[in-house]
């Protein structure tokens, strides 16, 4: 008999995109492809489904969802702009955080190659049509040498998102894919965690 695939959660802000239920079927199956197991969070949501829209509701896929990352061998997690932003999905964010408390190896994967700070310049530009501007020394440590007309530092300079995003997934010994293609991106990420996992 076949041994069972590692299993790995596939977070993002895919939850929240049209199509969402045959976009996960696709990502399982290049899991399948590659020697994984995909597993969605609306895997796990069955319950909360059946319930009202409100809070209660939400809290309950919060902790479906928290469940499946202490059941999974690893993850996959889309660190793409959300919302027209420069930043991911803060819920992905915070999934990260999770399962790299749990040990757990993860690799990342974007269609954006940009760096942060030139997301967060585009953003800038495009909803507001202002510039970044240098930040003056104030001796305080920096992880940027520019800011937002808020005065808000645009840190991370050299990745993709925040550095606690990309350091947490490095830190788990993986990196973020890129490609135009968001498929492929995935691909590239699911591939690279399967040999991790020894598959």
């Amino acid at each position: 008999m076949q041994a069972k695939f590692p299993s790995v959660y596939l977070a993002g802000d895919l939850v929240f995109r049209p199509d969402a239920l045959s976009l996960f079927e696709r990502l399982k199956a290049i899991c399948a492809e590659v020697g994984l197991e995909g597993i969605a969070p609306f895997d796990g949501q069955a319950e909360a489904r059946l319930m009202p829209p409100g809070r209660e509701t939400i809290l309950a896929f919060v902790r479906a969802d928290r469940e499946l990352m202490d059941q999974c061998d690893g993850g996959l997690f889309c660190v793409d702009p959300f919302r027209r932003s420069a930043d991911m999905d803060p819920g992905t964010a915070v999934e990260i955080g999770y399962m790299h408390g749990l040990g757990k190896p993860m690799e990342g994967y974007t269609v954006d190659g940009r760096l942060y700070p030139e997301k967060v310049e585009a953003y800038w530009h495009e909803a507001w049509g202002e510039p970044l501007r240098a930040r003056k020394e104030d001796g305080a440590p920096a992880s940027g040498s520019m800011e937002d007309p808020d005065g808000m530092l645009a840190h991370s300079e050299g990745l993709y998102q925040n550095g606690m995003v990309d350091g947490f997934i490095g830190f788990s010994g993986g990196q973020i894919a890129v490609d135009a293609d968001f498929y492929e991106a995935f691909r590239k990420a699911a591939k690279r965690l399967s040999e991790r996992l020894g598959r």
